[in-house]
């Protein structure tokens, strides 16, 4: 039996094209695209923001802002907002930070992070995900949402601490690629892991959330599909670096990294591993030495 949920799906690329595979069949949904194609029959915002019930943003953080202020007056206030996206804005802001600062006071918001690769969702794969959220209501809904199908749900209700364990997972992935493609070895990777989530729960902590969330679906789950992944765009920017090369290192990863050094959103004196990342992102030159001394740093050889 189809439910009468209403859903609207911010955004058509990767994980848009995902949303939509997996809800298409089982929900009613519009689709909205900024720069929409002929071939395709995208809604307004107009028209579908004020029907919705789940309003997915399916969409980089840059325009969360932009979108949540138009979209705010007309939406029905038990609509749930709900963002995907893994990263900072230009004013050094999470997801969660743009939806309490634009949003009405008492209009629910979540976050939807974990292991969910867009390829994978659209051939019919498990993916997997954490649901930050301030109450158990919006999980709720989130839960009915993907019922039945691969898209497999739990709730926290850390959304700082899931918020930056994806941000700055994107970063540590960066270090996996670097290192499989100096072919460091099996231990090394090892190593990495650890090295990653040590720095990760510390950070979560310093930002106000809580220091096990780093090893859960939207951090450790995440980090490993992002850094072991062949197909993944930041262990790719990873090998670019370490082979020097300084064309088209663009992506969230690269973006954290600027916007943390830019509004000094955190002491990095503390995080070695932060620091060679940011270090060899900055200048890629002599990328095997640089692993070499942070060696030593760790263990003071």
């Amino acid at each position: 039996m189809t439910s009468p949920l209403q859903i609207l799906i911010l955004g058509h690329g990767e994980m848009g094209h995902a949303m939509e595979f997996v809800l298409k069949d089982r929900y009613e949904l519009g689709i909205w695209e900024k720069f929409p194609s002929n071939d395709y029959l995208y809604v307004t915002l107009e028209d579908s923001a004020a029907h919705a019930d789940i309003v997915l943003f399916c969409l980089p953080v840059n325009p969360h802002r932009e979108v949540a202020q138009f979209i705010a007056p007309l939406l029905k206030k038990t609509c749930l907002c709900v963002s995907i996206a893994k990263g900072l804005d230009e004013s050094g802001r999470t997801a969660a930070q743009i939806f309490a600062e634009n949003l009405p006071v008492q209009q629910p918001y979540a976050l939807l992070y974990g292991p969910m690769i867009s390829e994978e969702i659209r051939a019919g794969r498990h993916a997997f995900a954490q649901l930050g959220s301030q109450d158990t209501a919006a999980s709720d809904v989130m839960q009915t949402c993907f019922n039945h199908t691969r898209l497999h749900i739990e709730h926290t209700f850390d959304i700082t601490g899931i918020s930056w364990s994806v941000i700055l997972k994107n970063v540590y992935a960066m270090a996996f690629g670097m290192a499989d493609e100096l072919k460091l070895g099996d231990n090394v990777r090892g190593f990495l892991a650890v090295a990653a989530l040590h720095e990760l729960s510390q950070i979560v902590q310093a930002m106000g959330g809580k220091t096990d969330t780093p090893y859960h679906l939207a951090g450790l789950g995440d980090l490993i599909t992002t850094a072991t992944s062949e197909s993944s765009h930041h262990h790719e920017l990873g090998r670019k670096l370490a082979r020097e090369e300084c064309n088209d290192i663009s992506g969230e990863g690269p973006h954290t990294l600027k916007m943390i050094h830019q509004h000094r959103l955190l002491n990095t004196q503390k995080y070695p591993l932060f620091q060679m990342i940011h270090a060899i992102v900055q200048n890629p030159r002599d990328v095997r030495p640089q692993f070499e001394t942070y060696f030593k740093q760790i263990y003071r050889q």
